[in-house]
């Protein structure tokens, strides 16, 4: 990950001569509110650096100086703010080739406003007070819904003052953009992550055994089904099936296990099932994951459970063999976790392209008389709808009752969901209904037609 480095000299910052809040509104005015900020937040996602850097041109081609912000709202909420150390200057040449690159010349950090669950005023003043003081007039974020959340807090408490635009970015696909529009990164990651399922089905072939992909997403399904549709892989689960019903642990495995019966009872020992790392949160609360464990899982500061820290891959291989192993049938079953690799990978053509118009309509939206004042005091996220930029006003997509950016899951009866779950190998009514393949499963599973339809019958 390539970073600009924060400039020695003080070059830049003969106008913070006498850093202070006194007199910050007079330097705006005399100004004329000529620079623009931006920052990263949340996890990585391929096409950062095409936002910052169509951002940084947009901006600069329009006459503004542009401030980069290191770490998203990590240092601009503390106290500890150093310009010289936390910020720098961000120039065209600087930035004209670095939507080729992976990762975050900003770097980024889960810091936000919000601290145990309440918003942080403390850090809220210490943002405005930075924004004052650097004489700064315009805001892009990037991040998800996390950062989101934080740049409509700053966008409120600053009255107009400061005039924020938001772009979503995450590989999970889980903002809820129009048109069916994905967040950048996703397309980039499923292509990744499709590569190296497709390897994973080929060692599987290779050797005859199974593998058991956990596949990051947080609470939504889409990487793991736009991932299993791509590859082809054999069973691919996700949350939404589920609905808004707990699930247990044996359940799943339920689903996995009638999964390997039915591929061998059509001749093969190997395969490749992809589960969303979201299906955890299905098993009840987290004091009952924790409870299974044996152990706490950490949280990220947005308190967010960290599901990487959840073996889940782990939970249901152990308890699959165990299966196997209790009908006198030994298997090899190895797990593999996906998500990290995926998320600084060098973006594809489609991210490179998308992030550029999303930067871009960004610094549009911020400074095109098109969009009222009124609008723009509102903060909004900036979204590309049919060809046309199309900012939506951050009140729009907020969850009233959570006060957070709504999250998209899959629609499961949508035609693309059915096509996906067509093409898997999985245990369907018709196959307990067909006393042909009912035959079958059941000798490969060696059990009695009556115990097989009496044990997976649940589960279709």
């Amino acid at each position: 990950m390539r970073t600009i480095e924060a400039r020695s000299d003080r070059s830049w910052f003969t106008n913070l001569e006498g850093y202070s809040a006194e007199g910050s509104r007079e330097r705006r005015e005399e100004m004329g509110d000529r620079k623009l900020a931006v920052l990263v937040g949340g996890g990585p996602a391929p096409g950062i650096n095409g936002v910052i850097g169509s951002v940084a041109i947009a901006a600069r081609e329009r006459g503004l100086e542009v401030v980069g912000f290191y770490d998203g709202f990590k240092w601009i909420s503390s106290s500890s703010f150093d310009p010289m150390v936390h910020s720098t200057p961000l120039e065209t040449s600087q930035v004209s080739r670095i939507h080729l690159e992976g990762g975050s010349i900003l770097r980024t950090a889960r810091d936000s406003l919000v601290s145990k669950g309440q918003i942080d005023q403390n850090k809220v003043a210490n943002v405005k007070k930075v924004i004052e003081e650097l004489g700064i007039g315009y805001l892009v974020t990037i991040g998800g819904d996390d950062t989101a959340f934080s740049s409509s807090i700053v966008a409120r408490e600053m009255k107009g003052e400061l005039l924020v635009a938001h772009v979503p970015k995450t590989i999970d696909n889980d903002l809820p953009l129009p048109g069916n529009m994905p967040t950048f990164g996703f397309q980039t990651a499923r292509d990744v992550a499709t590569q190296i399922v497709r390897n994973l089905m080929e060692d599987a072939k290779t050797t005859g055994r199974w593998y058991i992909v956990v596949m990051m997403g947080r609470s939504a399904g889409h990487l793991a089904l736009g991932v299993g549709k791509s590859a082809g892989a054999h069973l691919t689960i996700i949350p939404e099936e589920f609905g808004n019903r707990t699930v247990k642990v044996e359940e799943v495995c339920d689903i996995i296990e009638s999964s390997m019966i039915k591929r061998k009872a059509k001749g093969r020992n190997d395969g490749v099932a992809i589960v969303a790392e979201g299906v955890a949160l299905k098993f009840g609360d987290v004091e009952e994951i924790e409870k299974m464990l044996g152990r706490p899982i950490p949280r990220d500061p947005h308190g967010h459970v960290r599901l990487a820290e959840v073996p889940l891959g782990t939970l249901l291989k152990d308890e699959i063999t165990r299966r196997f192993e209790a009908r006198g049938e030994k298997i090899t079953m190895v797990t593999e976790d996906v998500g990290y690799e995926l998320r600084c990978a060098p973006p594809l053509a489609f991210d490179m392209e998308y992030t550029r118009e999303l930067g871009c309509g960004a610094v549009n939206y911020l400074l095109s008389p098109d969009y009222s004042l009124d609008m723009k005091k509102k903060g909004a996220m900036i979204s590309i709808l049919e060809g046309k930029l199309n900012p939506i006003p951050f009140p729009e997509i907020m969850d009233p009752q959570t006060g957070r950016t709504k999250v998209r899951t899959v629609d499961i009866n949508s035609y693309s969901y059915q096509v996906a779950r067509s093409y898997m190998i999985r245990l369907e009514k018709k196959d307990l209904e067909s006393e042909e393949m009912l035959t079958k499963l059941a000798k490969c599973a060696n059990l009695s037609k009556e115990e097989f339809k009496a044990r997976f019958s649940k589960i279709v």
